[in-house]
């Protein structure tokens, strides 16, 4: 496609450090730019701990591995959200409890959560869709009252806030994604953020494949061994040194996207205010990070249509999840809840290109492409 929905992109010193990674002969993880990046984000965002991992779904397995899941534990989460939110845990066994969205928001309805949760709910794992926060302090409130672990999945939110603090550091754990189609990119990568101390130590040996391996090299123990289960969820040195240079250029890449968010939001106003078409609502609580811009159409077949209508102009707008509740490989385990307002974005969103290098005159054709459908459509 002429305007694609996602186009990866160079934003500083990218190529020079994955130089300086390979003249320094440091290419396997845990260096000196998977380390620089942890305490970058560590201080910018106030994690208790930051491990970088190949992926946020690596970086979930590894929070799924610290509750120590039993079979039949339960584990809450939204079910319109990637498959690696509810993977990680259905990997150890745990049962999932879907949770539908919002009436006003694909982010879950946490008004509904504490009538699931039961003696065998583990955990509760918000999913941060499009960069806007869930209601975090009803979230927390309820994990001290139950004595619940909160896995934040903050794949899609990196530089985004609840009520001024960053999300990811407000769960005992969390998850972020420097996938390609992410803020800011890596080709493939993520973060585990451990904010609770209790599972610090546990989640270093986890990352260094269940040994005690980087406390070793601290000089921490007099010998290297296996202590306990782990897998090799490290980065390479080159993703890590691709990820510094984007985490330099945060601000320069967040004034652009929030920009690209903004002209979408008012050129796209006179269709939302005539009832044309839904635009993304930001709670008061939220200050988003531009991540995602969609549309929500009147049902699957306008939807499709809009799709088609902006192909064949070269441009690639796409839907995003299907519901996991009415997942081929999970709908005979889900409790038989309907969830609704899931459904509803699951045949109703539509995201529009959105991403660093996109022009002004790109983005002025892509509205206007969107703006002659719904003026012929009905």
């Amino acid at each position: 496609m002429r305007i694609p929905f996602n186009k990866p992109f160079l934003a500083g010193r990218e190529l020079d450090y994955i130089q300086q990674a390979v003249t320094a002969g440091k290419l396997s993880g845990n260096g000196g730019f998977t380390q620089h990046c942890q305490a970058f984000l560590e201080q910018r965002y106030g994690l208790g701990k930051a491990l970088l991992t190949t992926s946020a779904t690596a970086a979930l397995e590894m929070a799924a591995l610290l509750l120590d899941l039993q079979p039949g534990d339960e584990v809450l989460m939204p079910s319109f959200t990637f498959t690696s939110t509810a993977n990680a845990f259905v990997l150890r066994g745990a049962r999932i409890v879907f949770v539908d969205s919002s009436p006003a928001h694909p982010n879950m309805d946490v008004a509904q959560l504490e009538s699931l949760i039961t003696p065998r709910t583990r955990a509760i794992v918000p999913v941060h869709y499009a960069g806007v926060a869930c209601d975090m302090d009803a979230i927390m409130a309820l994990a001290t009252r139950y004595n619940l672990v909160v896995i934040e999945d903050a794949a899609q939110a990196i530089e985004s806030f609840y009520r001024g603090r960053p999300l990811g550091s407000i769960g005992h754990l969390a998850a972020f994604s420097f996938h390609e189609t992410k803020n800011v990119i890596a080709g493939e990568g993520g973060l585990l953020a451990i904010n609770d101390p209790r599972f610090a130590a546990r989640a270093e040996v986890l990352w260094e494949k269940g040994t005690n391996r980087a406390a070793f090299f601290r000089g921490e123990t007099a010998k290297y061994q296996w202590v306990d289960v782990g897998s090799s969820f490290l980065p390479s040195e080159l993703t890590a040194a691709y990820l510094l240079a984007q985490l330099e250029e945060l601000p320069r890449i967040q004034a652009r996207r929030q920009q690209q968010w903004q002209r979408y939001h008012a050129a796209l106003q006179p269709l939302a205010a005539a009832g044309r078409v839904g635009l993304p609502t930001i709670p008061a609580y939220a200050a988003h990070n531009a991540h995602i811009f969609y549309l929500l159409c009147a049902n699957s077949f306008e939807r499709q249509a809009l799709i088609q209508h902006l192909a064949a102009r070269d441009i690639l707008a796409v839907f995003h999840y299907q519901t996991l509740h009415n997942s081929p490989f999970y709908a005979a385990r889900h409790d038989g809840r309907p969830l609704p307002c899931a459904t509803h974005y699951d045949e109703c969103l539509v995201r529009l290109p959105l991403f660093f290098t996109l022009t002004e005159a790109e983005q002025q054709e892509v509205i206007e492409a969107v703006s002659s459908f719904f003026a012929v459509s009905r």
